[in-house]
């Protein structure tokens, strides 16, 4: 009988211990797979988060299409989360017209330095904010192909011009002596392009007397200054 107790309590401790192992591992296993299991459904969130949000729709920096234009005035709505911070810049850009023929005037003149190379002004004549989006097309006379355009003279922004304010684009005439035939031209062609590099009108001007031109020449983006202007 003692032997058979013993014997008998000996299975129960090991079925005990082998019962409470089981448990063991269980608990484990449960803490193992439903922590990560939450882990990974708590990580999709973070993984689109307001910042991440507002990083992955701001516009690219330094090309002309995406740069950011000063707002009039607040913005609508808003209240302080990434979400709506990253729509500001296209609700910006939105609200800032194009300069035209029907809200500016264009200017062209000759300049003493340097040499070979002509001024054109834009004079936001409206009541509102107007953008000076990329380098004005020019077409000399009746040209068929757009003026060259310098891509090294582009602004780290758009030019943005407040009622009476003025942007600025330099013209290069010639290239270097005797490298072309340089032809004579008597009219400009001036056709302003809107955020998606679209005409928006052309206006033509006279250009000032003996003015020669050839393929090697080339016209800069929109600037804020003169001296950004006729720097190329």
């Amino acid at each position: 009988m003692r032997t058979n107790r013993i014997r008998t309590t000996a299975l129960a401790a090991t079925a005990l211990v082998a019962a409470l192992s089981l448990t063991a591992c269980g608990g484990d296993d449960k803490a193992m797979g439903t922590k990560p299991a939450g882990s990974a459904e708590t990580a999709t969130p973070a993984a689109t988060s307001t910042d991440g949000k507002a990083q992955s729709e701001a516009p690219e920096a330094g090309t002309p299409e995406t740069q950011t234009v000063p707002a009039e005035g607040k913005h609508a709505g808003g209240n302080g989360n990434g979400d709506n911070q990253s729509k500001k810049p296209e609700a910006s850009a939105a609200s800032i017209a194009t300069c035209t023929p029907k809200n500016s005037t264009v200017k062209v003149s000759k300049v003493s330095r340097p040499i070979n190379h002509l001024l054109l002004t834009v004079t936001n004549t409206g009541t509102k904010n107007c953008a000076a989006y990329y380098a004005p097309f020019l077409r000399f006379d009746d040209a068929q192909a757009v003026y060259p355009i310098l891509d090294d003279s582009k602004p780290q922004a758009v030019v943005t011009l407040s009622p009476g304010e003025e942007a600025y684009a330099g013209i290069s005439l010639l290239g270097e002596p005797g490298q072309n035939e340089p032809v004579k031209s008597d009219n400009l062609g001036v056709i302003m392009v809107d955020k998606n590099n679209k005409s928006k009108g052309e206006t033509t001007l006279k250009l000032p007397a003996e003015t020669y031109t050839d393929s090697l020449g080339f016209v800069t983006y929109w600037q804020s200054d003169v001296e950004n202007a006729l720097m190329f």
